[in-house]
């Protein structure tokens, strides 16, 4: 999975999931048991519990790896849901159970205590993760462009035209023509003496090059978008992250045939305002 498809909510769920592995070693139980009283189960760590071990602590973070999983392979299923939504459940019940576990405790330790704020936030991250603006903006920034060279999956080209930070016209736009513009007059050579042939000789305003003629080329889109399997399938293979370029190999209408970091290919339906590389 690229890192850079992760937004901040992920990073919230990633973070709690191992606040909440790391709450599974500690003790269960604050205090010494009383001489000829059975407290054994509360003495230990959940690790020593296998009731404990798997209904808050593993299942929390067995959620958090399925919710992260859901967003690099979208469309899979378990057990007739969505691994994200059979992530989301599992989140939720360990938070569930160790919320009723430790009203049940009358001195809880700290692998409680971390246990049960671990598993709240990471509930609350993972059903809030993708309707709050503020938890779907991307995790980290795009890196820094790689000078020279040609790009490869999920690197930066040179700054110029293509580089996502520059100013660049979206998809089907023309250039304006001037000096230095391939096609423009040079210096000292005189104007075409048809300007109308000229104009046919390069693609009409706003509109795609032929199929035939389609050379394969890199882009970059400006905020994420599925990427849906070239049999029509309504459900999307992929995620195209910004911030990352990726391979157009074909044209179909107003979509584009691109290619991902692990050679999957798909069609990307909206192409508006993607930057060419």
């Amino acid at each position: 999975m690229n890192i850079r498809s992760l937004t901040r909510g992920d990073g919230v769920v990633i973070g709690a999931a191992v606040v909440l592995f790391i709450a599974s070693f500690l003790d269960l139980s604050g205090y010494n048991c009383p001489q000829g009283v059975d407290c054994s189960r509360f003495s230990t760590n959940a690790w020593d519990s296998l009731t404990f071990l798997m209904s808050i602590y593993l299942a929390g973070v067995i959620g958090a790896a399925l919710v992260i999983l859901g967003r690099a392979m979208p469309g899979r299923k378990v057990a007739g849901l969505d691994i994200g939504q059979f992530g989301v459940a599992l989140t939720v019940f360990a938070l569930w159970t160790v919320f009723w576990t430790i009203l049940d405790v009358s001195d809880a330790g700290a692998g409680l205590i971390l246990g049960l704020l671990a598993a709240l936030v990471l509930a609350g991250a993972t059903v809030a993760g993708p309707l709050v603006p503020a938890l779907k903006a991307p995790l980290l920034s795009p890196a820094a462009p790689a000078q020279g060279g040609q790009p490869q999956f999920g690197a930066q080209p040179g700054q110029g035209y293509g580089y996502p930070g520059a100013q660049q016209p979206p998809y089907g736009a023309q250039p304006s023509q001037g000096y230095g513009y391939p096609g423009a007059p040079q210096q000292g050579q005189p104007a075409p003496a048809d300007q109308a042939q000229a104009q046919a000789q390069q693609p009409s305003q706003g509109g795609a090059a032929p199929a035939g003629d389609f050379t394969p080329f890199w882009f970059a889109v400006p905020v994420a978008r599925p990427l849906y399997g070239e049999d029509g399938s309504p459900n999307p293979i992929a995620e195209l992250a910004p911030g990352t370029w990726y391979l157009a190999v074909e044209q179909r209408g107003q979509s584009l045939v691109a290619q991902t970091q692990d050679g999957r290919r798909g069609v990307l339906q909206d192409t508006t305002g993607i930057q060419r590389g």
